[in-house]
């Protein structure tokens, strides 16, 4: 019993992580239909900013987390927003281009990670209150994994919010729907597709400082590893839907936990694999494959 209880909350936490990244890349997706393979590199880049500024910073490890955190989160936002600025607004309506310009752009900022840091993992600054274990059910669960659920409970709960009762996100809807329309209104639909680029990243960049905590440490491709499983949970949640991302973010976290454990270790992903080939058999477009409201 203790055993499944640690199973489970540890893929719970792992669902968090995947949710964070995927619904960002779900978000863009779905309101602007931009595939941005750029998207682990947000992940990467927050998480490093993240250990850099705690690293320059004095105090306690949770101080240090802390003020490291948001700095990463500012990098991360404000990195994804240049990019929309200067790569993938003049490419709207061009997917080929934007798909060949977010590659590039993965690759060059993993490679500037590199070429900077190295490619030795970084001791993430990690608070003992976060290394300590919570007893549930006999199975002592480190105390990260309910960060990390709670906070994806808080980015969900946020972006339906967005979507659905700010005047920012009722202009991102009707612009998807309609942009000469709303753009007609004398409502300028780009800074609003902007500012959902920049939530995207603020999104990445917070999975990457969680993944830190989660693994105790970052290193260059942990943003690229990530990002396949983020892929991966928005096709079986259905792009654009924030909903289904979220129960798709759940299932490939518990499935993966399970199966590294009930089966044999290293078969989590293959069971991953597995999933999305069942899903897109049974249901092509994922599980709500439409744009959240």
């Amino acid at each position: 019993m203790s055993t499944f209880v640690l199973l489970t909350i540890t893929g719970l936490g792992l669902g968090a992580m995947y949710f964070l990244i995927a619904s960002g890349l779900s978000l863009i997706y779905g309101l602007m239909g931009v595939l941005n393979f750029a998207h682990g590199a947000f992940l990467t880049v927050g998480a490093y900013a993240t250990w850099w500024t705690s690293t320059h910073v004095g105090g306690g490890p949770g101080t240090k987390l802390l003020v490291g955190a948001i700095v990463g989160l500012a990098v991360g936002a404000l990195l994804a927003a240049l990019v929309e600025l200067v790569l993938i607004r003049p490419l709207y309506e061009r997917h080929i281009e934007q798909v060949l310009v977010t590659v590039g752009l993965a690759l060059v900022l993993s490679a500037l990670v590199e070429a900077i840091w190295g490619f030795d993992a970084r001791q993430f600054p990690v608070p003992d209150w976060l290394i300590d274990t919570t007893t549930i059910f006999g199975a002592n669960i480190p105390n990260d994994r309910f960060l990390e659920i709670a906070t994806a409970v808080l980015v969900f709960l946020g972006l339906t919010a967005f979507l659905r009762y700010t005047r920012y996100g009722l202009i991102v809807r009707a612009g998807v729907e309609n942009r000469a329309m709303v753009t007609a209104l004398g409502i300028d639909v780009r800074k609003s597709f902007t500012l959902v680029f920049a939530i995207g990243g603020l999104a990445a960049a917070l999975a990457g400082v969680l993944s830190g905590v989660y693994f105790g440490a970052v290193d260059p491709g942990r943003g690229t590893s990530l990002l396949i499983f983020a892929f991966i949970v928005v096709v079986i949640g259905g792009f654009g839907s924030i909903g289904g991302t979220a129960i798709a973010a759940v299932v490939v976290g518990l499935v993966q936990q399970y199966a590294n454990y009930y089966a044999s270790s290293g078969l989590g992903d293959l069971a991953v694999v597995l999933l999305l080939a069942l899903v897109l058999l049974a249901r092509p477009g994922g599980l709500a494959p439409k744009v959240a409201h």
